[in-house]
């Protein structure tokens, strides 16, 4: 297929897979929303945070660790990292086969699941978690590329994070969703970090942290993220907030905000804009790609014998063996078309590049 918009490619998941459902509309955009997700992670993929990432991360309020929030994906430093292991795409391994296989132990808390489920189809489990210590966790990712898998630690304390927020109303119609959903992702942006901002009365965005005797300290908030980053100053606990928004008729762009899109701007200290051109172009691609498309069918469509639908193989965190290997060629051979699709709202003069290095000498 191929279609010049969203809407377009809403009404044709609507009336070919969603049709069963009481609001078709309503769960082709939560389909869009998913691969919205999927873009993200390759995109980190494809960018060498493969190893730094976890997904689905219950990330705790700053001074608060009562408080936890469900965010797509955070990095995190890497304290130790395992070699490729060799892999059979046909064979199921489950967590204890990993710890067996490669002598690990002394966990806090160890966790159960399956890294590749061999059951008609191949379905890879992404970031999954092994196991819990002090103060670390360890994950494991599969390497389709070269039938492999690898294990890494990575500290409990997050660098940075990253939400994915989408609104799949149709036109320019808004409602309680709308905001609400910014308003969330706006408070978790800004509740996480250690460096938290304080706005003068003339509006200016200063930052206040504390550092290990307590005493706080107040400067210009982008130059303390800045001093930081560049390892001038060490702010313990600091995190990077990364918003990713994608249109539909409610927000807008940066020549034209709303009062969703300000308050998210105002919160993340990346807010980066999916265009609805580069969403569409991005479907259409991939539902080119045989793989691809075969798992998004098998995720979407109930056989008319079954009791009940496949589990969904299309997502960040579970993916079918084949498309994973197809998407992350995919992203390797058009990041620079794939950049493009992305505007930066809240950084004047500077691009999806410039947040790269910075998430690199975070990572370091």
């Amino acid at each position: 297929m191929s279609y010049k918009s969203i809407d377009e490619i809403q009404n044709y998941l609507s009336d070919n897979y969603f049709s069963r459902t009481n609001d078709a509309r309503k769960a082709s955009g939560r389909a869009l929303g998913t691969i919205v997700e999927i873009i993200t992670y390759y995109w980190l993929k494809e960018n060498n945070f493969l190893q730094n990432l976890s997904i689905e991360t219950h990330l705790s309020e700053y001074g608060n660790k009562n408080l936890t929030h469900n965010v797509e994906f955070t990095l995190h430093k890497i304290l130790s990292n395992t070699n490729n292991i060799s892999l059979d795409p046909k064979e199921n391994i489950s967590v204890g086969k990993i710890i067996k296989s490669n002598n690990l132990s002394e966990f806090k808390n160890k966790k159960s699941g399956r890294l590749l489920t061999f059951d008609n189809k191949t379905i890879i489990k992404n970031g999954l978690c092994i196991g819990e210590k002090e103060n670390s966790f360890i994950l494991s990712y599969v390497n389709t590329e070269n039938f492999t898998y690898r294990i890494t630690e990575l500290d409990n304390t997050a660098i940075a994070m990253f939400e994915c927020k989408r609104v799949g109303k149709e036109g320019n119609s808004k409602g309680p969703q709308t905001i609400e959903k910014a308003k969330q992702g706006a408070y978790v942006a800004k509740t996480v970090s250690s460096l938290q901002k304080v706005i003068s009365s003339n509006g200016e965005i200063k930052g206040i942290y504390f550092d290990k005797n307590n005493n706080y300290h107040i400067e210009s908030y982008d130059s303390l993220i800045e001093k930081h980053i560049n390892k001038i100053i060490n702010i313990k606990d600091f995190i990077l907030t990364i918003g990713i928004v994608s249109n539909h008729g409610n927000w807008f762009t940066n020549d034209n905000k709303n009062k969703e899109l300000e308050v998210l701007c105002n919160s993340y200290d990346w807010l980066l804009f999916l265009s609805d051109n580069g969403l569409a172009e991005f479907i259409n691609d991939i539902f080119s790609i045989g793989e691809c498309l075969d798992a998004f069918k098998y995720s979407y469509t109930k056989e008319s014998n079954s009791i009940k639908k496949n589990p969904n193989i299309f997502t960040k965190s579970n993916i079918d063996y084949y498309a994973d290997k197809k998407l992350t060629e995919y992203f390797h051979n058009n990041i620079e078309k794939i950049n493009k699709w992305f505007n930066v709202l809240n950084k004047n003069n500077k691009s999806i590049n410039d947040l790269v290095s910075e998430l690199k000498k975070l990572s370091e």
